[in-house]
């Protein structure tokens, strides 16, 4: 007898599901993209790429950085959005480039920073890495990894983005970044474990 009544169909409650795991990265970098996604099948959630001119503000902060441009894709698309802001910061130059680091690379490329370091001994550094994630119309919440290493003496390697080329993890095998496929520089890396986190908090909800 049919009773009146309307269930969802188990395809519907599997699109649902779907849905509800689906988290858009707004980024215009793809390569950071792949290596998040990379980490994201491990606890079952499903990353799109929102390819968007990430809106940045000028701040000394990683953390403020991520935010506002998660804040604003969501406003802006209507979806589930994660953004993601990492600086490069030398001991020696006093954290120089720090948050402009993407400025940096453009003018003053890899090239330059080892310039500045010629002759420098002390060359430790450090990635860091902000990870903001955002809903339409709620207050953004932020996820920080970090790793520490060394600036080599010249580029090595032809793999990653940025400043791979010159950075070596402290806990790796000696070799930078750009030396590594995804899998193995997300075993190091300050994005893998920021998102890490992120991820493990949007699972457990």
């Amino acid at each position: 007898m049919f009773s009146g009544k309307c269930g969802r169909s188990n395809d519907e409650e599997d699109t649902l599901k779907e849905v509800s795991r689906t988290v858009y990265f707004a980024t215009e970098n793809k390569a950071k993209y792949h290596e998040a996604a990379r980490i994201a099948s491990n606890f079952g959630i499903k990353l799109k790429h929102l390819e968007v001119v990430k809106q940045e503000i000028q701040a000394d902060n990683l953390t403020q950085i991520a935010s506002f441009a998660a804040e604003q894709a969501a406003k802006a698309r209507r979806v589930p959005v994660v953004s993601e802001d990492a600086g490069f910061f030398v001991e020696a130059l006093s954290g120089f480039p720090g948050p402009y680091s993407s400025y940096v690379y453009r003018t003053l490329g890899i090239l330059g920073i080892l310039k500045l370091l010629k002759n420098v001994k002390m060359r430790k550094a450090t990635f860091l890495a902000a990870v903001a994630y955002c809903q339409p119309d709620r207050t953004p919440v932020c996820f920080a990894g970090s790793v520490r290493g060394v600036v080599s003496t010249k580029r090595r390697g032809s793999h990653g983005f940025g400043f791979d080329p010159i950075f070596i993890p402290i806990n790796g095998d000696g070799r930078t970044f750009a030396q590594m496929d995804i899998t193995e520089k997300n075993r190091y890396s300050h994005r893998a474990r920021a998102f890490v986190k992120f991820y493990r908090w949007f699972a457990s909800r």
